[in-house]
């Protein structure tokens, strides 16, 4: 694991997690994304990736996974654009005795033209979504998806995925324009999710 302000990172631990930045690809173009303004830093980090690292350099990083809380896919990237990459790591992490988590936009169906959610079972322990509206005109204003469709999409990844994942989360900022925290939250509930509020310009 790298500390090195000054050098890309491909894992760096935060309190009792360690966090895995995987690519710097993204799906969606978030207007309050830290990278879209200039900054790759979270910390004392520096996530700004030269190249994609490869399954055993990652796993290489983490060494032993049980230290942790959890092992999270995040970086500053769309971890499920390298689905292949992703599962092969977790697969490793859970057969030494790690919990797994994905920090994602939710569009991975959408993306892989597939339901891939059956691919992540036994291999995900928990999966954080991040909604960040509760209607399709403000989540286009403040995450200005690649792709049509992305806000529907989205839901229905996070209302299937109870199904295969033990713990779901969605997610939204608390602080956007227009994004109204108390709808998510029911919006949440109603697709049988939890919900946990985020805070603007607070990474990590």
């Amino acid at each position: 694991m790298s500390t090195n302000p000054l050098s890309p990172t491909i894992s760096y631990s935060i309190r009792d997690n360690l966090y895995l930045n995987i690519t710097d690809r993204c799906t969606l173009a978030c207007r309050f994304c830290p990278k879209h303004n200039g900054s790759y830093q979270v910390h004392q980090y520096q996530l700004k990736l030269d190249r994609r690292p490869t399954a055993a350099e990652v796993i290489a990083s983490v060494g032993d996974p049980a230290r942790y809380h959890e092992v999270v896919f995040c970086g500053y990237g769309e971890p499920t654009l390298r689905l292949k990459t992703l599962l092969e790591i977790a697969r490793a992490i859970k057969a030494r005795g790690g919990r797994v988590r994905i920090n994602t936009d939710g569009l991975a169906n959408l993306v892989h033209k597939r339901d891939v959610l059956p691919e992540m079972a036994w291999l995900i322990d928990a999966v954080s979504v991040s909604m960040n509206a509760a209607d399709p005109t403000t989540y286009v204003r403040h995450c200005r998806p690649r792709l049509p469709g992305a806000y529907q999409a989205m839901l229905e990844f996070l209302a299937a995925a109870p199904r295969y994942i033990p713990k779901v989360t969605a997610t939204a900022i608390q602080g956007l324009p227009d994004v109204d925290i108390s709808s998510c939250r029911k919006l949440a509930a109603q697709l049988g999710v939890e919900f946990r509020a985020r805070e603007l310009d607070v990474v990590g």
